[in-house]
C-alpha cells in the first residue's frame, strides 16, 4: 500500500455544472488523444495478421476499439475527477472543470462499454469482444479505482489496458491470439513505465499536490531514474523479438533498432541527471514542455526529452509493423 492516502471522488469539490454540456465536452470524456493510439495500435494488430477480413467486418472492429477505449476515458474521468482537479495538467477536462456533471460522465461509459463489446462480439467474434471487456474492466476498475491511488505500481500493472488493444485487433482478423500478438503487447506493457515514469519526474510536484502515488513522489527520484534504466534495458531487446518471429522484417528491424539506440541514451542520460531530485513548485505551472535555464529544469530537460522521445518511438515502430503488413498482403496479393 502506498505511503499516500487514498482518496475518494467526493474528496474535491467541483465547479458548478451548467444546464447543458456541449458535444465537444462529452467528447473530450473520451480522451481521443489517447484513443488515436490505442485505434492505431489496434489497426496495426489487425493488419499483423495478414488475414483477409471484410472491410465492413474490419471497420467495425476499429470503431469497436476505439469506443472501448472512449469508454475506458469517460469511467477514468468520472472516479478521478477529484485528483484530476488538483493537478495542472488535468484539471481542464470535463468534470473537474464543471463542464459534464459526473454522472453522465459515468453513464456515458458504462453505455459504450456495452455498446462496444456486445457489437464486437455479435459483428465479428467474441475472442475480441471477450479481449475489449477485460481492457475495459482492467482500465477502469483495476488500474482507475485500484492501483492508480494505492501503489507505485500503478502504471507498471496498469499499463496492461493500453497495451492490449493490438490483440484485441489481431484477434478481431483471426479469432485467435498468437504469440506474434502479445509480442506487440509486451512492446506497448514495457514501454509504458519508462514513458510514464519520465513524465513523472518532470511533474512530481503535480502528482504530490494531487496524493497520487507515483515512484518520484513515494520512492524518491533516483530509484525512479533507475526504474526507468532498467526497464528501458528490458524494453529494447522485447522490441527486437517481432524480427526473429517474421511479424516484423527489414523496416521495422531499421526503426526498433536505431530508435532503442536512442531510446537507451536518453534513458541514460536520465539516469544520470537529477531529474527530480529537487521538487521546483513552479513545475506544476509550467507547460509540460517549458524548459528554462535554471539548474532544476536541467535535469526535468533530459526526463522531458525521454517522454517525447518515446511517444515517437512507439508510433514509429507500429508505423513500420503497419507499413510492412500493408505491403506484405498486397505483394501476397500481386502473386496469386
Amino acid at each position: 500500500m502506498s505511503k499516500i492516502a487514498a482518496m475518494t471522488p467526493e474528496t474535491a469539490p467541483l465547479q458548478t455544472t451548467p444546464d447543458v454540456a456541449r458535444w465537444q465536452d462529452f467528447f473530450q470524456l473520451l480522451k481521443p488523444r489517447v484513443m488515436s493510439l490505442v485505434v492505431f495500435t489496434g489497426l496495426t494488430g489487425l493488419l499483423a495478421a495478414r488475414t483477409p477480413m471484410h472491410p465492413v467486418l474490419a471497420a467495425v472492429a476499429v470503431l469497436c476499439i476505439a469506443v472501448g477505449a472512449g469508454a475506458s476515458g469517460a469511467l477514468n474521468m468520472w472516479f478521478d475527477a477529484d485528483i484530476d482537479g488538483l493537478m495542472r495538467r488535468t484539471r481542464g477536462r470535463p468534470v473537474p472543470s464543471g463542464k459534464v456533471r459526473g454522472d453522465d460522465a459515468a453513464a456515458l461509459g458504462v453505455v459504450l462499454s456495452l455498446l462496444s463489446v456486445m457489437l464486437l462480439g455479435m459483428a465479428v467474434n467474441w475472442l475480441a469482444a471477450g479481449l475489449l471487456a477485460f481492457t475495459i474492466v482492467f482500465y477502469a476498475v483495476v488500474y482507475t479505482m485500484w492501483l492508480k491511488r494505492w501503489t507505485t505500481q500503478n502504471i507498471v500493472i496498469g499499463g496492461l489496458a493500453g497495451a492490449l488493444p493490438p490483440a484485441i485487433g489481431w484477434a478481431a482478423a483471426t479469432g485467435s491470439a498468437p504469440l506474434n500478438a502479445w509480442l506487440m503487447v509486451a512492446i506497448i506493457f514495457f514501454w509504458t513505465p519508462p514513458h510514464f515514469w519520465a513524465l513523472s519526474l518532470y511533474i512530481t510536484t503535480d502528482y504530490a499536490k494531487a496524493g497520487v502515488p507515483m515512484l518520484p513522489v513515494v520512492k524518491g527520484a533516483k530509484a525512479t531514474r533507475l526504474q526507468i534504466l532498467i526497464y528501458s534495458l528490458i524494453l529494447i531487446p522485447v522490441c527486437l523479438l517481432p524480427v526473429l518471429t517474421g511479424l516484423g522484417g527489414p523496416l521495422y528491424l531499421a526503426v526498433a533498432g536505431l530508435g532503442g539506440a536512442v531510446f537507451l541514451l536518453l534513458a541514460f542520460r536520465v539516469f544520470l541527471s537529477k531529474a527530480g531530485d529537487a521538487a521546483d513548485p513552479r513545475a506544476a505551472d509550467r507547460d509540460l514542455y517549458e524548459v528554462t535555464d535554471d539548474v532544476k529544469a536541467a535535469g526535468a530537460k533530459a526526463a522531458r526529452n525521454l517522454f517525447a522521445f518515446s511517444i515517437l518511438y512507439l508510433f514509429a515502430m507500429f508505423a513500420a509493423l503497419l507499413g510492412e503488413a500493408v505491403f506484405g498482403v498486397k505483394a501476397l496479393e500481386l502473386l496469386r
